[in-house]
């Protein structure tokens, strides 16, 4: 392992550690990907390069560190969802392939993959994916593998990839009709209203719950 790459791996850690509430000193040299090169000399190194503070036990990250570590995060959880969703490989698989994958990519591979897999808000895991300059743009010049399902057409088919309602409520009433992830759906009907079969049920949704599923086409 690389020097940029053990600290490109750090960076993520501490990021990760942050989601959770923890933030140890003990925990980042602890890592078994980095541990090899995450000793104390590597963090005084990364402080040196303005990259994080350490004070006591807590390890922080500068704005420098923050910008950095927000990138390969991005890239470790779009790989981790290309990985799944493109090439299908299973989870150990993924995880394996994932942490090596991410560090080829360049921004605008990235950005490419996001585009192309419909600017996914998750990884696989559920934690979110930092955005990019594609996800605030509405120009693409690449057709998206994974798309709202209010895009299909009647007729079409197509395998539920991750849902973005921020509503819990809307979730869980989707949850309980067997609108999940990995689900696969049929477009019955679109107007007047959105009807899909869901195995042997047909649901008629309203189209701004159907917006809010993305999906990927199942021939």
């Amino acid at each position: 392992m690389g020097q940029d790459t053990a600290v490109e791996e750090v960076l993520e850690f501490i990021w990760s550690e942050r989601e959770s509430g923890r933030s140890s000193v003990a925990a980042l040299l602890e890592i078994e990907e980095v541990k090899k090169e995450a000793d104390r000399s590597t963090l005084d190194a990364m402080c040196a390069d303005g990259l994080i503070t350490v004070e006591s036990d807590t390890v922080t990250l500068t704005n420098t560190g923050e910008s950095l570590a927000r990138e390969a995060i991005r890239r470790h959880r779009l790989a981790e969802r290309l990985l799944t969703e493109v090439l299908a490989m299973d989870e150990e698989s993924m995880e394996k392939n994932a942490c090596s994958f991410e560090h080829t990519l360049t921004p605008e591979v990235a950005e490419s993959i996001c585009t192309l897999i419909g600017h996914p808000p998750t990884c696989p895991h559920g934690l979110p994916i930092p955005k990019g300059n594609c996800c605030l743009s509405t120009r693409s010049e690449i057709s998206p593998l994974v798309n709202p399902l209010d895009r299909l057409k009647v007729g079409e088919t197509g395998r539920i990839i991750f849902i973005v309602s921020k509503q819990h409520t809307r979730l869980d009433k989707l949850s309980t009709l067997g609108i999940v992830p990995g689900s696969v759906v049929r477009v019955h009907q679109k107007r007047p209203a959105f009807v899909l079969q869901h195995g042997e049920t047909t649901l008629a949704l309203d189209i701004d719950i159907v917006k809010e599923i993305y999906v990927k086409t199942v021939n």
